[in-house]
C-alpha cells in the first residue's frame, strides 16, 4: 500500500477541498479485482459519498461491494450496486444519522474498509487491447485442470517468533495443510539456530500424512537464532532430490514458501552470499515466495531473493488477522494451472516488451504483458501463448481485430487510448525499479536513469520522483512536494522550509536533519554573487564575510571531508563582456558535489543538473520538478528556484539558481551555494566553507570610523591573528533567490587573509570532481 500524508492548518470556519486523482493497476487475485477504499473520517460528515463507475471492454461478469464497518443488514440497505454489459456502478451515500455509532452519539461508526470486487467475462482465452501504437495483453484462461504441486514450507522458529506470531503461523499452517489435495506432495522445514525437517523428503498429501504433519506443527517449539540460509538450502534440496529421484514429480508444479520475522543471524549471514547460494541451488527450476512477518525483516533482501527466483515477497503485518493474511497468500498459489508460460508476439512489429515469461500461472490470477507496436498496416494483431499444463502442452493464439478496437475507442475515447500506453509505461517502470535492486555500478545507474526518465515523462510517483500538490502555493508561488517512501521506511513528520505546509514524508525532507524537526536556520553559511562568502558564527550570533578574487575558470574547494570523501567544488565564470578598466566580476557557474562512498556525483550548472555524469546519468533542466534518491543521498529540484542535497549522516546543502535578463550583453546566469546543516560532518572537514563548520572564536574591539566614513572599522582577533575588519552588508539568497535578505557582517579584507587557513590559492583544485 502506498502512503502519502499532508497536514494543513485551516483557519476557523474556513473550508478546504482536497481532490486526489490517481491511477492504480488492479491485479486479479482469487478470481476477482479488488478496489479498496480506506474510510476513516473521524467525524460525522454531512455530504459523504463513495461513487464508483467501472468500465471493462470484456464486459462485467460479477460485482459486489462491502463495508467492514457496517452491520450486514445496514450495508445491504445503504450500498447500491448494479452492472450491465461493460458498465458497473456502486454508490454509498449514508446520511449523518446512518453514520452515527448510536442514535444519540456524535461519534461515527465509519472506520474501516469499503471494498468493491468484480470480475470480467472470460468468454475468450485472452484479451488484447491495441491503441496509440501500444498493446496490452491480459491472459487468464478458464476451465483448465489443476496441476498437482510439490510444496515445501520453510518456517522460521527463532525465539523472536514467540507469542502471537508463532501462534498465528501454526493456525495458518494447520488450515493450509488441511486444504492440500491428495495428488500433492509436501514437506516442512524449520530453522532456528539449527535446521530440521519433518520428513526430509517429499511425501504424498494423504489423509494420514496430513494429520501427522499437523501434529508436528502443533508441537514444535521455538529455539535459537535465525539460520535462514541453512533453512532455505534444506528446502531447496528436498525439491531438487524429488525431481531427480521420482520422475512423475517432475511434471508437478514445485513451489517453495519461506516465512521469517527477522534477519539472518546464524550460519551464513552475508546477504550477497545467501542470494548467490539460493540462486545457484534453485537454478530457475521453481519459484521462491518469501513472507516477511512484521517490520524487523530486511524487506529489500527478501524481495530481491524472490525476484531472482521467479517469485515475489509479501509482508505479513502483525495484527489480529495475520492468520488470514497467511492463508490468503497461500490461496493465491494453491492451484497452479500452467508452468513455463511464454507469451510471443510478432518480432517485426513489437518492441519494448514487459515481462512475458512466467514460471507458473495460478487459478484466479492474470498475466499482463504490454509493449510498443511499430506502425503497421495489418488489420489485426495476434499473440501466441506456449505453456505446459496437466499432462500436455498448452498452445493458444489470441487475436484482436482492428474494427473491434475502433468500436471500443469510439465508445470510451481517449481514456482507453491513453490507458494502454500508460499501462505499458507503468509496468516497464516497475520492472526497471525491481531490476535496479539487484544491479550495481553502471548497470544500476542506467536502469535508474531510464526509470527516472519514464517516471517524469508519464508523471508517475515512484521512489525516484515526488508528488506535487496542485492548487496550493506558498508566498513564492511554489507548490508543495510529497515524496513516495521506500517500502522499509517508517513515518517521520517534519516541517518543510515552505512556510505554509507541513509535510509527512517517509524519508528525511531534503531540508531537514533526520533526527531533528526544525525550520531552516535564520542565518546560514554560504557563498553567492561575486563570490561573497558568508560565515555565520552561532556562538557569537554574528556573521563574518570575505570575497575571493580569482580568474574565470578557476575551481575552488568549498567543502572537503577527508573522513568520508564528501566534497563540494565550484568553478568560477566571468561576465560576458566588460568595459576597459571595469572590475572583472566572477561567479560560480559550475558546482560538483560528490559522495564517493555511494558513487554519487552531481554536476550543477545554471542550465542543467546531471546525476553521475561520468556514467551517462540522467540530465535535468531547472524547469523540472523532481526528487532523486541514490543510496544515502536525496536531491530535490525545486523548479526554477533551487536544489537541495541531503546526505544521510552528513550535511544538507542548497544550490540557488540566479537568472539574469536574457538580453543582457554583460551578465550571465550563475549559482549560489549554502550550507543548511553541517553538524554531522567530521571535525577534519576543510575547504573555504568547510573549515568553519565547527565552533571557533573571535573577538571584535575598538570600533571606529574607517576610510569610508559611512562604514565602521574594528580590530578582530581570530585564530591568534589580529585583523582590521569593516562592518558591511551582504545578501543571503538561501530563502529568497530573487530578492535575498540583507545580512550585517564583519568583512575580512584581502581574500579572507588571516581568517581562512593558509592563503586562498591553497584552495584551488584541478576540477570539480
Amino acid at each position: 500500500m502506498e502512503q502519502f500524508t499532508i497536514h494543513l492548518t485551516i483557519g476557523p470556519r474556513s473550508k478546504a477541498t482536497f481532490r486526489l486523482t490517481y491511477e492504480e493497476v488492479l491485479k486479479r487475485r482469487l478470481t476477482q479485482y479488488n478496489i479498496d477504499i480506506k474510510v476513516k473520517p473521524k467525524q460525522l460528515v454531512h455530504n459523504f459519498e463513495i461513487d464508483v463507475d467501472i468500465f471493462e471492454p470484456q464486459g462485467i461478469s460479477k460485482l459486489d461491494a462491502q463495508a467492514s464497518f457496517l452491520p450486514k443488514e445496514l450495508a445491504s440497505q445503504l450500498i447500491k450496486k448494479s452492472f450491465s454489459g461493460k458498465k458497473g456502478h456502486v454508490l454509498f451515500r449514508p446520511t449523518v444519522g446512518q453514520q452515527q455509532s448510536c442514535p444519540t452519539c456524535s461519534t461515527s461508526l465509519m472506520n474501516g474498509d469499503f471494498k468493491v470486487t468484480y470480475d470480467v467475462n472470460r468468454d475468450k482465452l485472452c484479451d488484447l487491447l491495441v491503441a496509440n501504437n501500444h498493446f496490452a495483453h491480459f491472459f487468464a484462461p478458464q476451465n483448465l485442470t489443476n496441476l498437482n504441486k510439490n510444496l515445501v514450507f520453510v518456517i522460521d522458529i527463532s525465539t523472536s517468533m514467540e507469542g502471537q506470531k508463532v501462534k498465528q503461523t501454526k493456525e495458518a499452517l494447520l488450515k493450509i495443510l488441511g486444504d492440500m489435495r491428495p495428488g500433492d506432495y509436501f514437506d516442512l522445514v524449520l530453522f532456528g539456530s539449527e535446521v530440521q525437517s519433518w520428513r526430509g523428503s517429499l511425501v504424498p498429501a494423504s489423509a494420514a500424512n496430513v494429520r501427522a504433519a499437523q501434529d508436528f506443527v502443533r508441537h514444535f517449539h521455538l529455539a535459537g537464532a535465525t539460520n535462514l540460509n541453512g533453512g532455505l538450502l534444506r528446502g531447496i534440496e528436498i525439491l531438487n532430490q524429488a525431481h531427480g529421484s521420482i520422475p512423475e514429480l517432475s511434471n508437478h508444479a514445485s513451489v517453495l514458501i519461506m516465512l521469517t520475522d527477522g534477519e539472518p543471524t546464524e550460519g551464513v549471514t552475508d546477504r550477497s552470499q545467501i542470494l548467490k547460494n539460493v540462486r545457484n541451488a534453485i537454478g530457475g527450476r521453481f519459484p521462491l515466495y518469501n513472507l516477511g512477518f512484521g517490520h524487523n525483516v530486511d524487506w529489500n533482501f527478501l524481495e530481491v531473493m524472490s525476484m531472482e527466483n521467479n517469485g515475489r515477497a509479501q509482508r505479513i503485518y502483525e495484527d489480529h488477522d495475520a492468520t488470514q493474511q497467511l492463508q490468503g497468500f497461500y490461496d493465491q498459489v494453491a492451484n497452479p494451472l500452467l508452468v513455463d508460460v511464454e507469451l510471443l508476439y510478432p518480432q517485426d512489429t513489437v518492441s519494448a516488451l514487459t515481462q512475458h515469461r512466467h514460471k507458473q500461472y495460478y487459478e484466479g490470477s492474470e498475466i499482463m504483458v504490454a509493449g510498443r507496436i511499430a506502425d503497421h498496416k495489418s488489420s489485426s494483431f495476434k499473440a501466441d501463448v506456449l505453456a505446459r499444463g496437466e499432462g500436455q502442452e498448452f498452445k493458444a493464439t489470441c487475436l484482436v481485430d482492428e474494427e473491434e478496437m475502433k468500436k471500443l475507442l469510439q465508445e470510451r475515447g481517449h481514456v482507453l487510448e491513453n490507458h494502454v500506453e500508460r499501462l505499458w509505461a507503468y509496468l516497464t517502470i516497475q520492472e526497471l525499479l525491481a531490476k535496479r535492486m539487484k544491479l550495481e555500478g553502471k548497470e544500476k545507474a542506467t536502469a535508474t536513469a531510464k526509470a527516472l526518465q519514464m517516471s517524469l515523462a508519464y508523471q508517475f510517483v515512484t521512489p525516484l520522483t515526488s508528488m506535487t500538490i496542485r492548487g496550493m502555493t506558498d508566498e513564492d508561488g511554489l507548490e508543495p512536494i510529497i515524496d513516495k517512501p521506500p517500502e522499509d521506511s517508517l513515518p517521520l513528520e517534519m516541517l518543510g522550509h515552505r512556510k505554509t505546509f507541513m509535510l509527512s514524508a517517509l524519508h528525511p525532507s531534503p531540508t531537514q536533519s533526520s533526527s531533528n524537526i526544525q525550520q531552516l536556520p535564520n542565518r546560514v553559511t554560504g557563498v553567492d554573487t561575486d563570490p561573497h562568502f558568508l560565515i555565520h558564527v552561532p556562538q557569537k550570533e554574528d556573521t563574518l564575510c570575505f570575497n575571493i578574487d580569482e580568474e574565470p575558470g578557476v575551481v575552488l574547494s568549498l567543502v572537503q571531508d577527508p573522513d568520508t570523501g564528501f566534497s563540494v567544488n565550484g568553478q568560477l565564470i566571468g561576465n560576458k563582456a566588460r568595459s576597459p578598466g571595469q572590475h572583472e566580476g566572477t561567479y560560480f557557474g559550475r558546482l560538483g558535489i560528490a559522495n564517493p562512498a555511494t558513487d554519487f556525483h552531481l554536476e550543477v550548472t545554471p542550465q542543467n543538473i546531471t546525476l553521475n555524469p561520468g556514467l551517462g546519468g540522467p540530465v535535468f533542466s531547472w524547469g523540472d520538478q523532481a526528487s532523486l534518491r541514490q543510496h544515502e543521498v536525496v536531491v530535490t529540484i525545486n523548479r526554477k528556484r533551487n536544489l537541495v542535497v541531503s546526505v544521510e549522516d552528513g550535511g544538507t546543502f542548497e544550490v540557488v539558481l540566479h537568472r539574469v535578463w536574457k538580453g543582457s550583453a554583460i551578465h550571465q546566469d550563475f549559482l549560489g551555494f549554502y550550507v543548511l546543516d553541517s553538524h554531522r560532518m567530521s571535525a577534519r572537514t576543510h575547504g573555504l566553507l568547510g573549515q568553519f563548520f565547527h565552533p571557533f572564536d573571535f573577538e571584535v574591539s575598538d570600533p571606529h570610523p574607517g576610510s569610508d566614513p559611512t562604514k565602521t572599522d574594528a580590530t578582530m582577533v581570530v585564530k591568534s591573528r589580529q585583523l582590521t575588519v569593516t562592518r558591511g552588508l551582504q545578501k543571503d539568497y538561501s530563502k529568497d533567490p530573487r530578492h535575498g535578505a540583507e545580512v550585517t557582517c564583519w568583512f575580512v579584507h584581502n581574500n579572507g587573509a588571516g581568517l581562512i587557513d593558509g592563503v586562498h590559492t591553497d584552495y584551488i583544485v584541478p576540477d570539480i570532481f
